[in-house]
């Protein structure tokens, strides 16, 4: 595997070995010791969850505060995404800085998100499978989240927010000047 650190401290894109062959191919998706020694520290993960939506969905930004604080690793099994990651750590010199991949079953990439980060994304393709490890539980008391379009961030979801298929919940996020603190 390839690991490679983005501008964000912390976050790193994953790139597996994939091995192919006239029957398809093989590649090893997750290995606890190559993948500790890759981000250079451990992270255990204990949780593992799945969404499947359609074109124009998004989902995010979202993440976990305190002691139930989640670090992610995050991939695609069918279709494409838009990952989104935003630094919310105080002390961070990339404070309220995002960074963005497109995640893809062809891609194969992966994007870790560490503890201290908002996290989303948006569905390009018609539909797409999302697939993710947590290293910490889900307390549905410790939620924060940050709205996806707040100008302070300024993502370019490259996608028409008209067109946007978007939770209820997702659309009154607060702004990041008013979100909940994530230590």
């Amino acid at each position: 595997m390839n690991f490679i650190e983005t501008h964000l401290k912390g976050c790193f894109i994953i790139e597996p070995k994939v091995f192919h062959d006239d029957r398809g191919y093989f590649m090893e998706s997750f290995n606890q010791n190559t993948f500790n020694k890759g981000i250079g520290q451990e992270v255990t993960f204990v949780q593992d969850n799945q969404s499947y939506s359609s074109k124009g969905v998004l989902r995010g930004l979202h993440y976990q505060c305190g002691e139930h604080a989640q670090a992610k690793l995050v991939r695609v099994l069918e279709g494409e995404v838009l990952d989104v990651a935003v630094d919310l750590r105080p002390e961070s010199e990339t404070y309220g800085q995002s960074y963005s991949i497109l995640l893809s079953a062809e891609n194969q990439k992966q994007f870790f998100v560490p503890r201290g980060f908002a996290h989303g994304f948006l569905v390009v393709s018609d539909t797409a499978t999302f697939f993710y490890k947590c290293d910490n539980f889900y307390n549905k008391e410790s939620e924060g989240g940050v709205m996806f379009n707040d100008p302070e961030l300024g993502i370019d979801w490259n996608f028409p927010e008209s067109e946007l298929i978007i939770s209820d919940k997702d659309q009154v996020q607060p702004l990041l000047k008013n979100a909940k603190k994530v230590w």
